[in-house]
């Protein structure tokens, strides 16, 4: 079985793994609180130019969205995002257990836009409704797609203009920052957001994401939160070691390499389908393809590949969603391509 359905179905790059074994004996303090998670920070902020911000070691995606949304707004205030926001769509109520509403907003490109929000701020009327106070976006999108630096500084104006936080979940940030059509390098993007994170599960770690943290009213007694929300790993260190193995080099990282590795294969996938006369579900610019391909096709490329349907079936075509990651190999994508075109007949 060849596997497109996910960028963490492996474990971890063995350099990542090398680290964890050369330090597997150390005695250090716990929950972050050890000289590895601290020089993993200082080499976050020297990447990203900025001195003057927190960095925080979480263990997944949703923890960190979760935990950040929590800390972050009052009890009566909600998050703005698009409806294929992976905290609206894939973390099961999560952030809605904390007692805040998502507000989600239709958008064909997974793009959350400054006309959204005006139009979700409409909403808003007095104390008798929720307030938003934070817009939300995936670098990536859901789909693939990305955020150039024009949309992100539309989107920072806006957010100025209504007060609201900007927050951007990074759990494939490598492969945004990597992507060819990228215009928005991490040292921009933190300048333009509130708080972001750099995504590690998706990217050669075993688990942890870094979230920085730029706005100090966020950072309020944020340790207190991640407690709270059941997110302090007693073991920290564990996060703080990867993430010194995976940036070690800084823009020449292995974290870099990985990314840009796995959007290569993706752009040899989408090309070689397109050659193919396939069409897609979202024009992707990254590691995440969406071909939709008649269903018996999919069917039967589901025996020697392992995928997602990521949409129901429409009038014989289904969606799916292929990803590629760090231990993809172009063996695997040849794989894939010569058996679509028996299949279809090309």
């Amino acid at each position: 079985m060849i596997y497109f359905r996910s960028d963490y179905s492996q474990g971890a790059h063995p350099k990542v793994m090398e680290a964890l074994a050369n330090t597997n004996l150390e005695h250090t303090d716990g929950y972050c609180m050890d000289p590895h998670c601290e020089n993993a920070a200082r080499m976050i902020r020297e990447l990203i130019g900025i001195e003057d911000c927190a960095v925080h070691m979480m263990v997944g995606g949703t923890p960190c969205n979760v935990t950040v949304i929590a800390a972050a707004l009052r009890p009566y205030e909600s998050v703005i995002a698009a409806r294929s926001g992976h905290i609206y769509k894939h973390e099961t109520g999560a952030v809605e257990g904390t007692g805040h509403r998502v507000t989600a907003m239709d958008s064909p490109d997974g793009k959350l836009t400054p006309g959204l929000i005006d139009l979700a701020m409409e909403e808003y009327d007095d104390e008798h409704t929720v307030l938003p106070r934070m817009a939300y976006i995936s670098q990536p999108t859901e789909i693939g797609s990305l955020y150039s630096r024009a949309e992100l500084t539309a989107l920072r104006k806006k957010c100025d203009e209504k007060n609201l936080l900007l927050y951007v979940d990074g759990a494939r940030l490598g492969s945004a920052l990597t992507s060819e059509e990228n215009d928005l390098p991490i040292n921009e993007l933190a300048k333009l957001c509130d708080a972001f994170y750099i995504g590690g599960t998706k990217n050669g770690a075993l688990f942890g994401e870094a979230l920085v943290i730029l706005n100090k009213a966020m950072d309020d007694h944020f340790r207190f939160m991640i407690k709270r929300q059941c997110g302090m790993l007693a073991k920290g260190r564990l996060i703080g070691v990867q993430f010194e193995a995976l940036l070690e080099g800084g823009k020449d990282s292995i974290y870099f390499k990985m990314a840009a590795h796995a959007n290569s294969l993706a752009k040899k996938l989408r090309d070689g389908l397109a050659g193919l006369g396939v069409k897609f579900y979202s024009e992707s610019q990254t590691n995440q393809i969406f071909p939709v391909l008649p269903a018996p096709v999919v069917k039967e490329l589901e025996k020697d590949f392992f995928f997602y349907e990521w949409a129901p079936e429409k009038e014989g075509m289904i969606p799916i969603r292929l990803v590629t990651g760090w231990g993809s190999d172009a063996s695997d994508v040849d794989a894939f391509l010569q058996k679509t075109g028996e299949l279809l007949g090309r």
